[in-house]
């Protein structure tokens, strides 16, 4: 019988697995570990993408017939109970003759939620909840999109230690170093879409790739979105991008993201400047700050943020730290709303 402390050692093999699937995409990033009654591993697997098996089957398939009966099924989102691309993952252990099931995070989907139920009505001992405190914040992005029908969204700034984004000129490249830049495309390839203002579009001219130290193009790229009701040139350098851009005229930011939800994407990645960024924070429609905070002071106008509609310090908008680095000589404030 397999004790509490070596159930989460598997969950955290079985989260280290999922970190195998792909960031980006509708599906959720899932690990399983199979262990016989003595507690030794029998077979893994991880999701690797729409599409395809779901990590509990893929684990189930490494094993010849029979051979997962009496087994325990260690996975870090709850199996699915619904069959779309795939078959639900909740038949396939009733069907194997796995004994127990244990899992970390609650699938919150309409559709694909009642796993857990349906293997307990067949039988099999059910546990939910062990270490959801670790596995939630891996899976925030596909879970905020589950339950709330639109991706999860992070707003990225760099700015000055005053909160200056670009000087009185208008000139902002470069306030951070290397290494924060690179951190912001390791970034952008992780998320499914990104998002930036006419206003940005037609003074920057960006790019809206993810590029390595060299500049090239990295194996996974966010589509590009432009909101706003000025045109776009021609000749802009998003037009060249690998991914066809996504123009909203359009005031209505919910809609935008559920538009994009209706596309599979589950992560929205802010670089809009501070007209669009106060926009999505005044709607509470931030789940994720970064800030990179560079060791220069720039005054003037030139805020990262302008109004976010709090009036008195009554209407602040208070954010929990939830971690900080430090790259180069800039400073990484990750934080969230309370």
């Amino acid at each position: 019988m397999t004790d509490q402390a070596e159930l989460e050692a598997t969950m955290r093999r079985a989260l280290a697995l999922a970190a195998n699937g792909p960031a980006t995409g509708p599906n959720p990033r899932v690990g399983c570990v199979l262990l016989d009654d003595s507690g030794q591993v029998l077979a893994e697997g991880w999701h690797l993408g729409a599409g395809t098996p779901h990590a509990e089957v893929v684990a189930l398939s490494r094993l010849a017939a029979g051979a997962a009966r009496g087994a325990t099924a260690v996975v870090t989102l709850e199996p699915c109970n619904h069959t779309g691309r795939t078959g639900p993952c909740s038949l396939a252990l009733i069907d194997a003759g796995v004994r127990r099931v244990v899992y970390a995070v609650a699938d919150p989907g309409v559709g694909s939620s009642g796993g857990a139920d349906r293997l307990h009505g067949a039988g099999i001992d059910v546990t939910g909840g062990l270490l959801a405190d670790e596995v939630e914040p891996f899976l925030a992005d596909w879970l905020v999109a589950a339950r709330l029908g639109r991706p999860f969204v992070t707003l990225k700034w760099a700015s000055s230690l005053d909160g200056r984004a670009a000087a009185d000129d208008g000139t902002s490249r470069w306030i951070t170093g290397p290494e924060a830049r690179q951190d912001v495309h390791r970034r952008r390839a992780a998320a499914g879409a990104i998002l930036v203002g006419t206003g940005t579009a037609l003074a920057d001219d960006p790019a809206l790739t993810a590029r390595d130290a060299a500049g090239k193009l990295l194996p996974t790229q966010p589509v590009p979105v432009v909101i706003g009701t000025r045109g776009i040139p021609n000749d802009a350098a998003l037009r060249a991008h690998p991914h066809p851009p996504l123009f909203f005229a359009t005031d209505d930011l919910l809609a935008v993201l559920h538009d994009l939800h209706r596309r599979g994407i589950r992560h929205a990645f802010i670089e809009g400047g501070p007209t669009l960024a106060s926009a999505f924070v005044a709607a509470g429609l931030v789940d994720e700050y970064l800030v990179y905070l560079a060791p220069t002071l720039l005054g003037g106008a030139r805020l990262a943020l302008g109004d976010i509609g709090v009036a008195g310090i009554t209407d602040q908008r208070r954010l929990a730290i939830d971690h900080y680095d430090r790259l180069g000589d800039d400073l990484l404030v990750v934080a969230r709303p309370r």
